[in-house]
C-alpha cells in the first residue's frame, strides 16, 4: 500500500499579512497531481487543515473542492482535527463523505473504529486520532493524570483493543496530532521540565508558526506510546521529521514563519510492504517563494551582489548601522519588492531605553519626543523634523485644552 502523509495545510493563513489561499490551493493541485502520479492508495492528514475554529469562506470552499477531488482520485483519504481545527465545523457531514472514500475523524468517541482498506498482502486497518485535550477528556476518559501522554496513552489503549480482533497479519496505521518525542513516559508526565532537559524533545525542530499545545508545562507525548504500529503519520510540527523509520513528521507543506527559512517542505510517500515500511521517500512541494533572512547595514543590504537571489524571495531584514538610516524600508523595497519584516539591531550599540525619567523632571512635551527620537534613532532630529515634531505636539495640546474646555461647558 502506497501511503502519502501530508498534514498541518493551515488554510485560511496568512504570511505576515501575505495571503496564501493561492500557494495552499497550488500545493494541492499538486497533492492530486501526486496521487495520480505515483499511483498512491492512502492519503493521510493528521490535523491543522484550517488554521483557526472559524476559517474564511474562501478557506472552506477550497477544502471542499479538495475534498470532491478526492473522492474522485484513486486514493482512499483520512483526516483528522488538530488543535488549530474545530472538531465539530471540521467534522461536519463526515458520515456521508465517509461513503465517497473521504474519512473526517474529529471526534474522540470514533478512537478505537478503525477505516479498513485491504492490499495485494491482505487488511490495512487506520486508526486515525484527533486532536485530544487532556482538559476535556480526563474526566469523561477516567484518566488519573492530566497530560498529552495520558491522553494519548488511553487512545492507543483502545486502538490496541481493536487490533487484538483482527487477523493475524494485519497491519495498522495510526494518525496523530501531538508533540512526540522519544523520552521516558515519566518526563511526559511530570509537572514541568523533563529531568534530561528534554534533549531529545530540543533536537525536533519546531517553529514559531506553531500554537503551543503545554498542559500544565508539559507538552511531550513519548515515543513509545506508538510501539509496534507499522506507520505513524504525525501532525502538528512545521518541519518535517523522522522520529524512526515508522513515525514522521510530514511537517507543513508551505512555510508559515521565517524560523522555517532552512525547512525543506513536503509530503512523505511511504511504500508499506507485508511486514511494515518498505520505504520513504519525501516528494518536494511547491515553493512559491524563497524565506531569505538578511542581516548587515544598509549600504550592505543594497549594493551586496551576494542578496541577488533575495530579490524575488520574502525577505526578512535586520539592518545593523549604528544610527538608524531614514528611508531603510522604501529604500530596501527598490531592491527586495517582497520585504515582509525590518527591524533594527545597532551593532556594538546598548539598547536604546525610552527616557522617561525625564517627565517628572520639568522637561516640556515638546523635548520628551525629541529625547524620544535621539534615543531611537541614535541622532537628534534635524531641523525640519524638529519643527514637524513641534509643531504635532502644539497641536496636540491645543486639541486636549480644546476637549477639557468643551466637557466642562457641557
Amino acid at each position: 500500500m502506497r501511503i502519502l502523509h501530508t498534514s498541518d495545510w493551515h488554510l485560511g493563513r496568512s504570511f505576515l499579512g501575505v495571503g496564501m489561499l493561492e500557494h495552499q490551493a497550488a500545493f494541492l493541485d499538486h497533492l492530486l497531481e501526486i496521487v495520480e502520479a505515483r499511483e498512491v492508495d492512502l492519503v493521510v492528514v493528521p490535523g491543522d487543515v484550517y488554521d483557526r475554529a472559524l476559517p474564511p469562506g474562501d478557506a472552506v470552499v477550497l477544502l471542499d473542492e479538495t475534498l470532491a477531488r478526492l473522492a474522485g482520485s484513486r486514493a482512499t483519504a483520512v483526516f483528522t482535527s488538530g488543535n488549530h481545527d474545530s472538531a465539530l465545523r471540521l467534522g461536519f457531514g463526515s458520515r456521508l463523505i465517509a461513503r465517497a472514500g473521504v474519512h473526517l475523524v474529529t471526534d474522540p468517541a470514533q478512537v478505537g473504529t478503525a477505516v479498513e482498506l485491504d492490499d495485494e498482502h491482505g487488511p490495512v486497518v487506520v486508526h486515525a486520532l484527533p486532536y485530544l485535550d487532556p482538559d476535556h477528556l480526563r474526566e469523561a476518559w477516567g484518566l488519573e493524570d492530566r497530560s498529552h501522554a495520558a491522553v494519548l496513552g488511553e487512545a492507543m489503549r483502545r486502538v490496541r483493543a481493536d487490533l487484538a480482533t483482527r487477523p493475524a497479519g494485519t497491519r495498522s496505521v495510526v494518525l496523530a496530532h501531538a508533540f512526540v518525542a522519544d523520552v521516558p513516559a515519566a518526563d511526559a508526565t511530570a509537572t514541568g521540565e523533563a529531568d534530561d532537559g528534554g534533549t531529545a524533545a530540543a533536537r525536533l525542530p519546531r517553529s514559531d508558526s506553531e500554537r503551543d499545545i503545554s498542559v500544565g508545562g508539559v507538552e511531550i507525548a513519548p515515543l513509545s506510546l506508538f510501539d509496534g504500529v507499522d506507520y505513524v503519520a504525525l501532525g502538528h510540527l512545521h518541519a518535517r521529521a523522522t522520529l524512526t523509520d515508522s513515525v514522521r513528521y510530514s511537517g507543513s507543506p508551505l512555510a508559515y514563519s521565517f524560523s522555517e527559512a532552512s525547512h525543506r517542505k513536503g509530503s512523505w510517500l511511504v511504500d508499506l510492504g507485508p511486514d511494515g515500511v518498505r520505504s520513504a521517500e519525501l516528494v518536494d512541494a511547491p515553493v512559491p517563494r524563497a524565506l531569505c533572512r538578511l542581516r548587515g547595514t544598509l549600504a550592505d543590504l543594497l549594493a551586496d551582489p551576494r542578496h541577488a537571489e533575495a530579490e524575488a524571495g520574502w525577505v526578512q531584514a535586520v539592518v545593523t548601522d549604528r544610527v538608524r538610516p531614514r528611508q531603510a524600508k522604501p529604500r530596501l523595497e527598490e531592491r527586495f519588492p517582497h520585504l515582509l519584516s525590518l527591524s533594527f539591531e545597532p551593532e556594538g550599540a546598548a539598547a536604546p531605553t525610552v527616557p522617561g525619567a525625564r517627565l517628572g523632571t520639568g522637561a516640556t512635551d515638546q523635548q520628551v519626543v525629541l529625547d524620544f527620537v535621539r534615543e531611537v534613532r541614535g541622532e537628534p532630529a534635524d531641523a525640519a523634523e524638529r519643527a514637524l515634531l513641534e509643531e504635532a505636539v502644539r497641536g496636540v495640546g491645543h486639541d486636549a485644552v480644546a476637549t477639557r474646555d468643551a466637557a466642562v461647558r457641557r
